[in-house]
């Protein structure tokens, strides 16, 4: 196929406008201080979030949300057939939604249960069946915490193969169970020794991979027909066994895998599961890990690698692919573009387009016919002339350590002497920050602050040595790293270190709590929505809390650290008594991944000793805001609350 080198932008089908992707992305001119963008402009409801195109291309799958509820919309891209609307049940999160066929959707929440005294997260699978518009919830009612871990999905759309326990007391086993009558049958047998599952492109299992407390082994056979056998037993520490996403090659021995044993980060080889021996290097980034990687169908070639150092990149290795976006870069100059979402047969592509100060827009793009259709513009109240760069800069910690971090200042606003709020994101460990439009950090450098976001130690993908710097590290060194980014925008004068405020949510939550309580020199005020106030009870309700995929030792350990460390010395909840700033404290009582009770619990102690504080509780709402109204709440209450303790003028 040769492709196109003209792309034609055209006007949108769903969401309507009126510029093109060039004109939207244009970088913007210099100028005076902009408007005071109001609230409900930064919390305008995008049409469409995270679209996935179907199989055929002729349909796509997104969230919306509608009257404060997130659903999921089904909307036809060919014909006039009208979009359906599929609501989640409001006490439970979405975790992620995939295309079973063309006909079905597959659809993966979670929502807390008692567990051993406690609360604990579990996640299920359900099936929408778009012909027959109806659900049906798949796997069994006595299997185990996890319910969605989906090793294959059959091309068709007509069964799964699903990992799943058939009781909190069993190891898993693989079920193929189709979806349209959710009856299964148990295909592989559980194991003591495997915890996690793998299956081919073809729908074979594969490989099994066990944990212990300090180790992990692996099971492995190259067919349906073979038996499984040991492949190996390693340490977590072991540089020479560590290795990260499995992918076979069609019937053969040969495959894929992420591996750090060489200077740990993760880079991409060639792999012989039966002889374990590591093959060709095909890529690495010098400075971060490989996130991720593609292949072609039958698994013996390389599509594409995934990476993530000062942005997202992508490098293609299918020849096709590569002129695409050489061709959509050259045609939307100065944005980021990303085919988030394609057919097999690369006849049709979902494409975003924009940048950190700029929401972007969705477009339908044919390569063939080289036209790209606008699907939806994010929000097209905001303009890029409006808002901020984000800047990606580095400082020193106090040990000695390097931490990436990003910098967005306000426009039309000398770099000088500039009232600061510190951001940490969430996770904390398999998560990091990225230079991606932010309606929250675009809120604030609109009001005159700047922003730092630090990628503070155990943060993903700068490698294993970084990653174990931040083990029990939380309210320890992972806060010195905030701290230190303060300190460094001080001593270059950008900011007034005695005008800074921290603000996060989830792990970030906790972050800011906690260093207004550790260091309350340091900050005027802080804010934290859906934050962990109680390491320990938070231990107790979800198994893998904000944990990396790739670092497997225990979750309670990697939080720790020393088994004899008591948490309550880094717990808002249990520090009450040292908190002498004001705070600001909301949360969801539909929470499912950090409890409600957890904010509850400390706003509560905080009125029992008189300290200065806001609670506010979001009804019936989960570990993010769906409802834009809330949103709009959450900025105005931000926007109140700074005014009071930390203003820009």
């Amino acid at each position: 196929m040769r492709f196109l080198a003209t792309i034609t932008l055209l006007a949108a089908f769903i969401a309507g406008g009126a510029t093109s992707a060039k004109a939207q992305s244009a970088p913007p001119a210099a100028s005076s201080i902009p408007r005071r963008i109001p609230t409900s402009e930064f919390a305008t409801e995008a049409l469409i979030s995270k679209p996935i195109l179907s199989p055929d291309g002729k349909r796509l799958v997104a969230t919306t949300q509608a009257g404060g509820k997130t659903q999921l919309l089904i909307h036809a891209l060919v014909g006039s057939v009208k979009p359906i609307a599929v609501t989640i049940l409001g006490d439970q999160d979405l975790k992620w939604y995939r295309w079973a066929g063309n006909g079905r959707v597959l659809i993966s929440v979670g929502r807390s249960v008692p567990w051993f005294g406690g609360e604990a997260e579990m996640t299920r699978i359900i099936s929408y069946d778009i012909a027959a518009k109806t659900l049906l919830p798949i796997g069994q009612r006595t299997q185990g915490l996890q319910g969605d871990d989906v090793l294959f999905i059959d091309p068709n759309g007509e069964f799964i193969l699903l990992s799943t326990q058939k009781s909190i007391y069993d190891y898993p086993s693989v079920f193929r169970v189709e979806l349209a009558t959710n009856k299964a049958k148990e295909i592989v047998r559980q194991r003591d020794d495997v915890w996690e599952w793998y299956a081919d492109s073809d729908g074979v299992v594969r490989a099994g991979i066990g944990f212990d407390t300090s180790r992990w082994s692996m099971i492995y056979r190259k067919s349906e027909t073979e038996k499984f056998r040991k492949l190996g037993r390693a340490k977590f520490d072991d540089e020479d066994a560590a290795f990260d996403i499995l992918r076979f090659a069609r019937e053969s021995d040969d495959g894929y895998v992420l591996r750090n044993h060489e200077n740990g980060r993760y880079a991409l080889y060639k792999f012989n599961y039966a002889t374990k021996a590591v093959g060709e290097k095909l890529f690495e980034s010098p400075t971060n890990d490989v996130t991720d990687f593609e292949l072609s169908a039958d698994g013996k070639s390389l599509r594409s690698v995934w990476y993530t150092d000062e942005k997202d990149r992508v490098v293609w290795f299918d020849p096709a692919m590569k002129e695409i976006q050489a061709s959509i870069d050259a045609a939307v100059k100065g944005s980021e573009n990303w085919i988030i979402s394609n057919t097999p047969d690369r006849s049709a592509m979902l494409i975003w387009t924009g940048s950190s100060n700029n929401p972007g827009s969705y477009y339908y793009f044919r390569p063939d016919d080289g036209r790209m259709l606008r699907v939806a513009t994010i929000n097209a109240k905001l303009a890029p002339s409006d808002l901020s760069h984000t800047k990606y800069i580095h400082y020193k910690a106090r040990d000695g350590l390097e931490i990436p971090a990003y910098v967005t200042l306000p426009r039309g606003r000398a770099a000088k002497g500039l009232p600061l709020v510190i951001l940490p994101h969430g996770g904390p460990y398999g998560v990091r920050d990225r230079p991606d439009f932010s309606p929250e950090v675009q809120f604030l450098a609109n009001r005159g602050y700047a922003v730092l976001q630090p990628n503070f130690r155990g943060s993903e993908g700068y490698g294993k040595s970084f990653y174990e710097k931040g083990e029990g590290q939380w309210g320890r060194q992972m806060q010195d790293d905030l701290d230190d980014g303060m300190d460094a925008l001080a001593k270059d004068g950008t900011i007034d270190p005695k005008r800074v405020c921290i603000i996060g949510s989830s792990y970030g939550g906790f972050a800011a709590m906690w260093g207004a309580t550790r260091n309350p020199e340091r900050y005027r005020c802080a804010a934290s929505f859906a934050g962990v106030m109680d390491l320990g009870q938070q231990l107790k309700h979800q198994l893998n809390f904000g944990m990396s995929r790739r670092y497997r030792k225990d979750w309670r350990q990697t939080v720790k650290g020393d088994e004899k460390f008591d948490l309550k010395t880094v717990s808002p909840l249990y520090t009450v008594d040292r908190l002498k700033v004001p705070v600001l404290i909301v949360h969801g009582d539909a929470d499912q991944t950090v409890p409600y009770k957890q904010s509850k619990l400390y706003a509560e102690a905080l009125a029992k000793a008189g300290k200065p504080h806001e609670f506010h509780t979001y009804a019936k709402e989960g570990h993010n805001l769906a409802d834009r109204r809330n949103f709009k709440d959450w900025l105005d209450r931000l926007d109140a609350f700074l005014k009071r303790h930390n203003p820009t003028d």
